[in-house]
């Protein structure tokens, strides 16, 4: 995740270590969703640097991942203690998506402190809304140290359709909001808490010194990668539309040096599939054939020929629509090869596929490769700013 940079960002938790800011939490027990990719500016585990500055920290829950932030993508985690802290760990992804009611009848304020990557189904902020409901029926307080969005701030870069609540919900997604969705977690916290009523005691500490036309992958900031197939900031700017590819029997390149910056299979013409997305134009990329094997999930330890996306202007791409287009040109090339993949539910989801899930919409994988989506304008969410409201942003 983005940490201190020559702009002189400044994250809540940076705020609250150094009591720059007071939200009175002296004295009070406190408990703390984070991992060890919840960095300070100066690269210090969060959890350790509240503990030096004093605080209180009494119990630590950890998201997908795990407190190390190191297993893979849906793997089941138990509860452990801490190995840097010694603080006992409840585990909040499995069977248990919310803090138990016990566990919040031992603490006073829940702090969340975790890097979000701007993208609708990175599973940390449905953490964080299980976490408001929880403490709202439990009488706690709930304390969001935010970070900068490393897709940035500027709102007209939205995409993505609103998520279909009602047909579409899931860990990936559960309240309506675009893939791409350009706010802060803490400016997400304040709108769920508004939009979907939830009477709970929140405070944001905010962010200083971050612009919001700003885009990590632009700075030098050091990034660590907020999950293990999150490397860098480059691809995070494509993962809300790369991220499409996990409800398709198409590899997105993991466990290679390129995670979501690929796409491929034994099956696919990558000379031919480059020549074609080239040829659209699409602003802000480039398509290159590129040959690689992944290591898990399809076609795991099989060569796939495949196509890597070469972005060529942070600003102009729109990752969305980019692999919407790129499915479409699939499906038209390899006549009824590309398919859906066939998953189990996901944890507190309907019943739609994994790319319905994903794309948040009934009927997406018929939608795309239909062509439906071919104008950027189709994926635009020109409501999303006046649905977050003025109060919720910086």
């Amino acid at each position: 995740m983005l940490h201190t940079s020559p702009r002189g960002i400044r994250t809540g938790i940076d705020r609250l270590a150094a009591r720059e800011i007071n939200p009175g939490l002296d004295g009070a027990r406190l408990g703390l969703i984070t991992n060890d990719l919840a960095l300070t500016g100066n690269l210090r585990r969060g959890r350790v640097a509240l503990i030096e500055a004093g605080f209180n920290l009494t119990l630590l829950f950890a998201p997908e991942h795990g407190i190390a932030g190191t297993a893979r993508e849906g793997a089941q985690i138990g509860d452990i203690h801490d190995p840097i802290t010694g603080l006992p760990v409840r585990s909040l992804y499995g069977e248990q998506l919310a803090p138990a009611a016990a566990d919040l009848a031992a603490i006073d304020t829940l702090i969340f402190d975790l890097p979000d990557i701007g993208a609708r189904f990175y599973t940390y902020m449905w953490t964080l809304s299980y976490a408001l409901e929880a403490c709202a029926a439990a009488g706690v307080r709930v304390v969001v140290l935010d970070r900068p969005n490393p897709l940035g701030g500027d709102l007209t870069l939205a995409e993505g359709p609103m998520l279909d609540e009602e047909h579409c919900r899931s860990f990936v997604g559960r309240w309506p909001m675009p893939i791409r969705h350009q706010a802060t977690i803490g400016e997400l916290a304040r709108h769920w808490v508004e939009s979907r009523g939830i009477t709970v005691d929140l405070t944001v500490i905010e962010c200083t010194g971050w612009e919001r036309e700003q885009i990590a992958a632009e700075t030098p900031a050091h990034w660590t990668p907020t999950s293990p197939a999150m490397p860098d900031a480059l691809t995070a700017l494509l993962y809300p539309g790369t991220c499409l590819l996990e409800g398709v029997n198409l590899s997105e390149g993991r466990g290679t040096a390129a995670p979501f910056r690929v796409f491929g299979a034994p099956w696919l013409d990558s000379e031919a599939t480059a020549d074609a997305l080239n040829a659209l134009g699409l602003p802000g990329v480039g398509f290159i054939p590129y040959g690689f094997t992944p290591m898990i999930r399809n076609y795991a330890g099989e060569p796939c020929s495949g196509v890597m996306l070469a972005v060529t202007d942070l600003r102009e791409i729109a990752p969305v629509h980019t692999m919407v287009r790129a499915l479409e040109v699939v499906h038209a090339l390899h006549p009824g090869r590309l398919t859906e993949r066939v998953d189990p539910s996901m944890a507190g989801g309907t019943d739609a596929t994994a790319l319905e899930h994903l794309f948040g919409i009934p009927g997406a994988f018929r939608r795309i490769t239909a062509g439906e989506f071919r104008d950027p304008a189709s994926l635009a969410t020109p409501d999303w700013p006046g649905l977050l409201g003025d109060a919720v942003l910086y």
